[in-house]
Order: structure tokens, then C-alpha cells, then sequence
């Protein structure tokens, strides 16, 4: 367990096998927060370099690293956001990755990050945009399902608001 506690994990209905019945390959996110002035939480989001469609910093498992801490690289690379991330998952979603030959269904498992710093230069700032939104903006501009049911129980105030809060 983590020093912020134990989260709450939030699972999802989805099947969680490819449609030839293969496992979903693993990856890690990072969902980057914090508060803003008038004390509203907001979700740090990037764009994706291909399609440049609104997603959170992920990436696949590294070798030697804990999913966590591979999750606050991913962050720190793809948002340039340095801070606290949990050892303990908010929940996970599913997607399809396209790859040059088809798609694969991945398995992602979101790591709650509050961030203190955003770097000016960081390594993908050429390839990506990365902006602050409510988590119910977040929502509605994420592709994934599951991923805006997440985002949006944080708008709601459901547990993982307070999971997320606790580590304010």
C-alpha cells in the first residue's frame, strides 16, 4: 500500500480477450489532476500523435519498472507533468490499438497522479498538446467507453473523487 492509502478501484463489465479470444495486452496510464485556483479538479489530457485525438499519457509496461512508476513516465514524457502518483489503480478501460498490421485490444490500467509541475520542455512537446479540463469535458472527448465512465464518476463524486481528494 501506497502513503497515500489504499484506492478504490473501479472495474469494468467489459470482456477483457481480443475477438479471437487472446488476452488484452497490458498497458499503464497515468491520469494527471489537480485543483485550480477556485479549488475545481481538472484532468491534465494530451493529444495522441497520430490522430491527435484527447487521451491520457499511457504506454506499455517497462522492464524493471513497477506499472506506476512506468505510468509517471509516460507522464512525464508524453504532458511533462512531474508530481505524486498512487501505487494503488483508480480502474481500468479497454481499447483497440491500431497497429500498421491491424489492431490490438490493450487492457489499461489507470494510475491517479496530482501533479505540482508542468515542465515548458519535456521530450514529446513537438509531437502533442496537452491541456487542463474538467473531468466531464474529459468525458465527453475521450474515444474510450470505459474511460469516460472513469472520468465521468470523478465529475459525479463518487468514490474515486474522494480516493483522488485524499491525495490533495
Amino acid at each position: 500500500m501506497g502513503a497515500m492509502g489504499r484506492i478504490g478501484r473501479i472495474d469494468m463489465t467489459e470482456p477483457e480477450a481480443g475477438a479471437a479470444g487472446e488476452a488484452a495486452a497490458e498497458q499503464i496510464a497515468a491520469l494527471p489532476v489537480h485543483w485550480d485556483a477556485t479549488g475545481r479538479l481538472r484532468v491534465l489530457m494530451v493529444t495522441s500523435r497520430d490522430t491527435g485525438r484527447w487521451v491520457m499519457p499511457k504506454g506499455w509496461l517497462m522492464d524493471g519498472k513497477h506499472p506506476w512508476q512506468a505510468a509517471e513516465i509516460e507522464a512525464l514524457e508524453e504532458a511533462g507533468a512531474v508530481g505524486f502518483i498512487s501505487e494503488e489503480p483508480l480502474g481500468h478501460y479497454h481499447y483497440d490499438k491500431r497497429l500498421a498490421k491491424g489492431a490490438i485490444r490493450c487492457r489499461v490500467t489507470v494510475y491517479p497522479m496530482v501533479v505540482h509541475k508542468l515542465k515548458r520542455r519535456w521530450k514529446e512537446r513537438k509531437q502533442r498538446r496537452r491541456h487542463w479540463f474538467s473531468p466531464r469535458k474529459a468525458a465527453r472527448l475521450v474515444a474510450e467507453p470505459e474511460l469516460a465512465d472513469l472520468l465521468a464518476r470523478l465529475e459525479a463524486g463518487l468514490k474515486q473523487q474522494s480516493v483522488v481528494m485524499k491525495m490533495r
